[in-house]
């Protein structure tokens, strides 16, 4: 009972403290007078309303509403009813004023990056580019992160689309900009490459931000884009979770292309949630636990349709393609599948 009484307090100081900040407080005692006043007044000068038909009156008159059903008929009454209206419309504009006042300054502190938030569990993108808006749009097609609350933190003019699950600091990355994100309550951080800046530059400033957001939180998944192959060793160092060499990506995707023709267009199908089918993880169930992989691949097929390619061991964490028909699966193991739907939740 305490609890609640003190939650209430609470709520009390802060709905009062927010009616001082935006100056609604003399506003507002300004009406209750009026209210109070033009009732008390109108009951008296009017002979055949009670107390709380002037109260009534009273309001309907200040808010404009002007029902008819009460209507003052002596010259005292009118003139009652001539200062609320006027005093009324006057008070209420202002009113209005601080409201709209209030919505256009969170809109513009919002879309110009400089608001702050109390996220959980929600992914950070550091850098905007074509490539962040195309994970941004891939994050929203997949139904387990469709309403995933994503932050950006980029250093451009104001916030580039307009999505209720996207929100936009404004900044490079570092203490101030991540701590505006709640980097502490995050759950992945995607650490994209500025293409503002020369190949060498560019990975500087990703390993860079890898390190900043390592030291503050060390759960968050972290996943960063680079350039250059070599640098793979210093992201580790830097404790990033997923390091994606976009340009060895590319240019072994093109040199397979130019021997196997076509099969580009078969990886877009995979890594594509708009069409066809994706890449899916899941945990070895404990009946799968030292069964070959050939068993539980043809099993998987058979029963939902869908094609193991790989396996990510537990124990080390390393993947691999293709594995063995009698690899043993383990209890910390996972199976990397390509499917049209995610069957976690049906087997």
């Amino acid at each position: 009972m305490k609890q609640i009484v003190s939650k209430f307090r609470n709520s009390i100081e802060e709905f009062w403290e927010f009616l001082e900040t935006e100056n609604f407080v003399r506003p507002l005692l300004v009406i209750g007078i009026i209210v109070v006043l033009s009732s008390l007044s109108l009951s008296l000068v009017e002979p055949d309303l009670s107390l709380i038909d002037s109260l009534w009156w009273a309001v309907v008159t200040l808010t404009t509403v002007g029902y008819g059903d009460i209507t003052p008929t002596t010259i005292a009454g009118r003139f009652i009813a001539f200062i609320d209206m006027v005093v009324g419309i006057g008070v209420l504009a202002l009113i209005t004023a601080n409201v709209a006042s209030i919505f256009v300054e969170k809109k513009i502190i919002e879309d110009f990056g400089m608001d702050s938030y109390n996220f959980e569990g929600h992914i950070i993108i550091c850098e905007w580019n074509y490539r962040s808006e195309r994970i941004l749009n891939e994050l929203h097609l997949k139904p387990e992160t469709e309403k995933t609350n994503i932050v950006l933190i980029a250093d451009i003019d104001k916030k580039p689309i307009n999505d209720k699950h996207f929100f936009f600091v404004k900044g490079e990355v570092n203490d101030e900009t991540l701590d505006k994100a709640n980097l502490k309550k995050a759950k992945t951080v995607i650490i994209l490459g500025d293409d503002k800046l020369d190949y060498k530059q560019r990975d500087a400033k990703v390993i860079l931000s890898t390190l900043t957001v390592e030291s503050i939180n060390q759960d968050a998944y972290t996943i960063v884009e680079i350039l250059n192959e070599k640098n793979i060793g210093t992201c580790k160092r830097a404790n990033a979770d997923e390091i994606i060499v976009s340009s060895k990506i590319s240019s072994n995707l093109i040199s397979t292309a130019a021997i196997n023709h076509g099969i580009s267009k078969v990886i877009t199908d995979i890594v594509t949630y708009e069409y066809g089918s994706q890449l899916f993880k899941i945990p070895v169930r404990e009946s799968e636990v030292g069964h070959d992989f050939i068993d539980v691949f043809m099993k998987m097929k058979q029963d939902y349709h869908c094609t193991i390619i790989a396996i990510e061991e537990g124990a080390t964490g390393n993947t691999t393609s293709n594995p063995l028909p009698d690899y043993k699966l383990a209890a910390d193991d996972y199976l990397i599948y390509i499917g049209n739907r995610d069957i976690s939740l049906l087997i």
